[in-house]
């Protein structure tokens, strides 16, 4: 018998409803592909345009730009921008003498090309350690000043928005490493250096913010010998990084967990040292999981610099509420509260979107 070929069927490829696709297919499958949702959805388009149009009349339509005093602001049914604009070096630069202020905008500006510096993959190593040493100190010369004609400002003038990124910038990079150490000491199979870690890291994870930088401004002076003083803004950079380090070391421990076994196994078949294994293998893979917590991290301590007010550090959220207080422009507080907002929104929102970025280029690395 002779064989029969069968015809062969060429199998076209389904399309997809055309309900699916575009603008209509993604609004049926994220806003309206259920009762509760599209319940939702309807419900948040109402307050969308319940508000919106009143805040953007208030915001821009009805808002007073030019104004002497707030007399003429009081007039208008809007926002009073004009107050902004009258003390705005004050909300950025607090009590920085006012001849000098040109220093701490500069210094702004030097921590902003520290950033974008840090965002060309290029510059990473050598040069961007160098890149940020150098501009750290070239940041604290400027606000010390004393030398080539600047004056010799105190730190209790350091006010604003450079003080806020003087607190948060060197407070991370000086907690990063501590935070390594704790977290390796906790995972430690020596008892003294696995006991002390965990101490010290359950001890200041158990209190407050507050409490800590409360101890470093009030009692640490209590038990330093008669005659001896520490400036109080290095000692709340001092409880800041005490803190934020603890909290970064559980950051990082994590990623230590989470690496497989077969990688300290390999690294150990390699006959490399300790050091080397958790510097060249471990400390890479580990650090990379967890980008997203660290970076979370690092933003809620960014903002958590407010709370140096307690101990009589003016930061930017401070000085924008000591702004509201002069009597000529009282009842202005929603417009400083809205700007202070904005700053803290832009840098906040600037390294959430560097480090989802980062993420993907190190994932999509590793996966090549």
């Amino acid at each position: 018998m002779s064989d029969i070929t069968q015809p062969q069927i060429a199998l076209q490829p389904e399309k997809p409803p055309a309900a699916t696709l575009g603008a209509i297919g993604w609004l049926r499958g994220n806003l309206f592909n259920s009762i509760p949702n599209t319940l939702l959805t309807l419900f948040a388009l109402y307050l969308i345009v319940e508000l919106v149009p009143p805040l953007f009349r208030w915001m821009f339509i009805d808002s007073t730009w030019i104004a002497s005093s707030g007399k003429d602001c009081r007039a208008s049914a809007g926002a009073c921008w004009a107050f902004i604009g009258e003390w705005y070096r004050f909300i950025l630069f607090g009590r920085f003498p006012y001849a000098e202020q040109w220093r701490p905008l500069l210094v702004i500006v030097i921590f902003i090309a520290m950033f974008l510096a840090s965002c060309d993959r290029r510059l990473w190593g050598g040069r961007l350690i160098a890149i940020w040493i150098g501009g750290g100190a070239l940041a604290l010369a400027l606000m010390f000043g004393g030398f080539l004609g600047m004056t010799y400002v105190e730190t209790s003038l350091w006010n604003g928005l450079p003080l806020t990124l003087i607190l948060a910038v060197f407070g991370m990079l000086f907690a990063f490493p501590l935070a390594i150490l704790l977290a390796l000491g906790r995972r430690s199979r020596m008892p003294a250096v696995h006991s002390l870690s965990v101490a010290y890291i359950e001890l200041i994870r158990g209190v407050p913010l507050i409490t800590i930088l409360f101890m470093a401004s009030v009692m640490l002076p209590l038990f330093l010998p008669s005659g001896t003083t520490i400036d109080k803004l290095l000692r709340a950079q001092i409880a800041i990084i005490l803190f934020a380090g603890a909290y970064l070391a559980e950051v990082v421990r994590g990623g230590l967990q989470a690496l497989p076994k077969g990688q300290y196994e390999g690294a150990d078949s390699l006959g490399l040292t300790y050091w080397q294994k958790t510097r060249l293998i471990i400390l890479p893979q580990a650090l990379r999981l967890v980008i997203p917590p660290l970076v979370n991290t690092f933003i809620g301590f960014f903002k958590d610099t407010s709370l140096v007010l307690i101990i009589g550090i003016f930061d930017l959220l401070t000085a924008a509420k000591t702004a509201i207080v002069e009597p000529a422009w009282q009842s202005f507080g929603l417009e400083v509260f809205i700007v202070a907002a904005l700053i803290y929104f832009m840098f906040c929102f600037a390294m959430s979107r560097y480090s989802q970025q980062l993420e993907a280029e190190l994932n999509r690395t590793t996966r090549h």
